[in-house]
């Protein structure tokens, strides 16, 4: 490796385009998606990647593996197989909270090996909310063990986390720069990283038998399901009182009132239903009109109804005549939903989604930062990580849960399940990771074999599999990989590493390399997430293992897993979705997820020592 390699226009240019994604990551005030779609514009403007190649990372292996692991994922939960892992792991855990958690975070570390670890980390939560209600095991107890082993179990396969993913495509690009004289580097098979991944699931599930666990607060707020709503949402977000029918009269000042109007009014209770005429709806729009005779259901304590009804001249029966089975707990009921990091609510508020209207959700409050915000909920600008309480009707709770723009952490009776398909799911799941692991096939052919068998065979329909994909992910991914190419094409990978080496002292060892190239990646997944940081790292670990020396199939490896390295912020999409049911503090995911970081990056450099 020649150390004095001059910057070139090219490598400038490639290395500003590095600085412009982490300012523009970490100040958030452009999509993250929206910033990786103008990177690859100037990469393609500028010509540092050629224009018959500029869209090639759409139809890559890595965009294509993401896909067809997502849809493979929702394949499984339609067949309710989650529903009767939670029944199980109850059975096998005897009521015992540290036996509970390990096999909760066993299993669902296991089943992050072959699926996207935020769509487990979905799966899981309401899960994670039944348990939580049947044993007495509060959330804060529960969730971050459960995240951490969807992580750590995201590295038992090539196929278990975003970078793992795009690894071999990187390795692949790099053939084409290697020096002269390099042996090339070869892809690794499905299950290479599998005692990485043994060794990283067992280490986590330790760490909180014995460390963990203890530095997280107990918290009163355990899940919520539909028996016990009542009580916990009047302790937890003071929302309380029964539903009463209020009927309009002819002398009321509400007639022809809209009912957006007339929720703004002093001291009115929740509205979360109307019948006007025949029609009686659940979580009513906005723009609802009110008339004589309309019948409303609202929500509060008994005394601030009355006085409502009184003031309005509305004529108030506890006796749900008319709602009676609209509010039955088995058709409706209220719930809690995260915003997670890919959604469209983002920046949006309650008034511009239209929530009742187009979705049939009433938004009753919002938990932000372990703050309950009550007042005028509906002009609120919505924020990942932020949990809704929402009044629905399950089927309408199930739709808005379909599109991906929340995730529901209430356990409420779901939609369509097809568990006489389970055995068939499983069968060809097993088909295709027996495919996966033959050096024949890519692992994205064999996953879209199982795709393909499952649409087939009706366990998943097509318009499913297209809305289980998170596009905000592929289309990250699918920008960004050019970013990667550029800076080793360009020589600038190798013209930092060969700058890096220069500064260590004479005689480093590569371990020591591997450490700081660890901990490096993991701080930059901080800033610029964990696809970023694998795209940026790996090309220049590959040129500093070739400058050192060492095995750069073991330096991208450890770049790989160090990417997923973060249990501390809100910038992994696991750690984000559980944040808001649990209500950690951000102290709190540093103080526990600190030196789990810590033992991460020193199991990943020994274990990948150890097998190359």
């Amino acid at each position: 490796m020649d150390s004095a390699l001059t910057l070139t226009t090219d490598m400038k240019l490639v290395l500003g385009l590095v600085v412009f994604t982490m300012v523009m990551f970490v100040f958030e005030r452009i999509r993250a998606d929206v910033v990786a779609l103008v990177v690859l514009v100037l990469l393609g403007l500028s010509g540092l990647v050629a224009p018959e190649e500029i869209f090639n990372g759409f139809s890559s292996n890595a965009v294509m593996s993401i896909i067809a692991t997502m849809i493979l994922g929702a394949g499984l939960d339609r067949t309710g197989a989650l529903n009767r892992l939670a029944s199980w792991l109850l059975r096998r855990a005897h009521g015992m909270e540290e036996r509970l958690v390990m096999l909760t975070g066993a299993i669902a570390g296991i089943n992050s090996s072959v699926m996207q670890n935020p769509a487990v980390m979905a799966l899981y939560l309401p899960v994670a909310s039944r348990l939580s209600s049947r044993t007495g095991l509060t959330l804060p107890r529960l969730l971050l063990p459960l995240a951490t082993a969807i992580v750590m179990g995201g590295s038992l396969t090539m196929v278990g986390t975003s970078p793992l993913i795009l690894l071999n495509d990187l390795l692949l690009a790099a053939n084409s720069n290697l020096p002269s004289g390099a042996a090339t580097l070869v892809p690794l098979q499905m299950f290479a990283t599998f005692p990485i991944g043994v060794a990283m699931l067992a280490m986590c599930l330790l760490y909180f038998r014995f460390y963990g666990n203890k530095r997280l607060h107990e918290g009163g707020g355990k899940g919520a399901t539909p028996a016990r709503t009542q009580s916990y949402f009047a302790n937890t977000y003071g929302i309380e009182g029964d539903v009463y029918e209020l009927t309009v009269s002819a002398d009321s000042p509400l007639v022809g009132m809209p009912l957006g109007e007339a929720e703004s009014l002093h001291d009115a209770p929740l509205i979360l239903a109307i019948k006007t005429r025949d029609d009686a709806r659940v979580s009513p729009s906005a723009d609802a009109r009110i008339w004589v005779g309309s019948v409303l259901g609202a929500m509060g304590p008994k005394q601030q109804v009355a006085d409502f009804a009184q003031n309005q001249m509305l004529r108030m029966s506890s006796r749900l005549r008319v709602f009676g089975d609209l509010f039955n707990p088995s058709r409706a009921g209220i719930s809690e939903a995260v915003v997670p990091p890919t959604s469209k609510f983002i920046g949006k508020t309650a008034r511009d989604l239209h929530l009742r209207k187009s979705l049939g959700l009433s938004l009753l409050a919002v938990n932000r930062d372990k703050k309950v915000l009550r007042d005028d909920v509906r002009n609120l600008p919505l924020r990942a990580g932020d949990m809704l309480v929402l009044h629905s009707i399950w089927t309408n709770l199930a739709s808005a849960a379909k599109g991906k723009d929340i995730v529901v952490v209430t356990d409420y009776p779901k939609g369509e399940q097809r568990p006489h398909k389970l055995k068939v799911a499983l069968g060809i799941f097993a088909v295709a990771m027996l495919l996966a692991l033959s050096s024949r096939l890519p692992v994205s052919v064999a996953l879209m074999t199982g795709v393909a068998g499952m649409l087939l065979a009706g366990v998943i329909h097509i318009d499913e599999a297209y809305a289980a994909i998170s596009w905000k992910t592929v289309f990250l991914m699918a920008c960004l990989i050019p970013l990667g190419w550029a800076m080793d094409s360009s020589g600038a990978a190798a013209w930092v590493a060969g700058h890096s080496i220069e500064r260590l002292p004479d005689g480093t060892p590569t371990w020591v390399l591997q450490l700081l190239l660890g901990l490096l990646t993991t701080a930059f997944s901080l800033v610029i997430g964990h696809v970023g940081a694998a795209i940026v790292m790996v090309p220049l670990g590959i040129n500093l293992a070739l400058a050192a020396g060492g095995n750069p199939t073991a330096f991208a490896l450890i770049i790989a897993l160090s990417a997923s390295n973060n249990f501390m912020t809100a910038s992994n999409p696991v750690i984000s979705m559980v944040t808001g049911p649990a209500g950690y503090t951000n102290k709190e995911l540093w103080r526990v997820g600190g030196p789990l970081s810590l033992i991460y990056t020193l199991i990943a450099v020994l274990m990948v020592n150890l097998l190359f």
